[in-house]
């Protein structure tokens, strides 16, 4: 077979795949970071009653947005221009106020007189400094494994004066489908450069709480994003995983995994010997995206 061909389709996915661990990986980090001038529900008093006023947050992650509709849906006014929310009915009519690769739209943000913006640690920072220098609230938050993202949630939750039972049950629920030990692994979140999550990502804590033996969660290496590695074809080899993990960042992955078994490289691997390669989302297993999302990739780990 010519492999020039295949070698093109996987540099253009690779290349795909890096542009979206770029804008995803900044979602995805060690730990939920305190609000800026944590907000509380203010009052309005009148000689009649005394109501509470419902907090309004603009949520600039997907997996945010989710998390605060689930908690009061009446607080999100503002939202990410991400496909995963495009296509939820729940998320119709609010404003959206980011899209693809480009900063949030401030103007918009400031319009919508939120008391609290989530944005994404080391992605939002710039956005979020300007919010605060106009002396709105905001939230830095880091999501790096299911620690975070139930501290997160419960710290929104308190926020919101919610109960944050039914999402931790959620959570608790996804995970009680791991098995009691798992095969060894290999992730691949591209191709070119052949990347893999360390122990240090949001993908890595998932492996581990599925009890799957992700053989680059402790191998010493680096690349330019925070949580994962650079392989070596040659290291691969070493490895020799009983499972390969492809993601897939929306250029689709079933035809080359189909020619896996002929390429000279990758048909000398245990993983495709036995016919044990499987496409993942991107959403889910490399960047959180959103509840069901998660909830997807723990039905396809368990």
């Amino acid at each position: 077979m010519n492999e020039k061909p295949m070698g093109q389709r996987w540099r253009r996915w690779g290349m795909f795949a890096i542009a979206n661990i770029l804008m995803g990986l900044a979602s995805c980090g060690p730990s939920a970071s305190p609000p800026s001038n944590t907000p509380t529900p203010e009052t309005t008093t009148s000689p009649e009653t005394t109501a509470p006023t419902i907090p309004t947050i603009v949520a600039l992650t997907s997996i945010s947005a989710d998390i605060v509709h689930t908690l009061a849906a009446d607080s999100l006014v503002g939202i990410p221009g991400s496909p995963l929310l495009a296509n939820d009915p729940r998320f119709a009519g609010l404003t959206t106020v980011s899209s693809g690769r480009t900063e949030p739209d401030l103007e918009k943000i400031v319009a919508l007189k939120p008391n609290l913006v989530i944005g994404a640690a080391g992605f939002h920072d710039k956005t979020l400094e300007r919010l605060t220098d106009l002396e709105i609230n905001v939230l830095s938050v880091d999501i790096k494994g299911w620690d975070s993202l139930k501290t997160m949630t419960q710290s929104l939750a308190t926020q919101l004066n919610a109960d944050p039972t039914p999402l931790i049950e959620r959570y608790d629920a996804c995970l009680a489908k791991a098995d009691a030990s798992g095969p060894t692994a290999i992730v691949l979140a591209s191709r070119e450069p052949l990347l893999s999550p360390n122990s240090e990502s949001w993908a890595g804590d998932f492996l581990q709480k599925f009890n799957i033996q992700n053989l680059t969660a402790d191998l010493p290496g680096q690349s330019e994003f925070q949580g994962y590695i650079t392989l070596s074809p040659e290291k691969i080899l070493e490895l020799n995983p009983q499972q390969l993990l492809f993601i897939d960042a929306g250029g689709g992955l079933d035809e080359e995994i189909a020619q896996l078994k002929t390429d000279p490289f990758w048909s000398q691997l245990t993983a495709v010997q036995s016919d044990q390669v499987y496409p993942f989302n991107y959403h889910g297993l490399i960047n959180p995206g959103s509840v069901q999302s998660i909830e997807q990739a723990c039905d396809s780990l368990g």
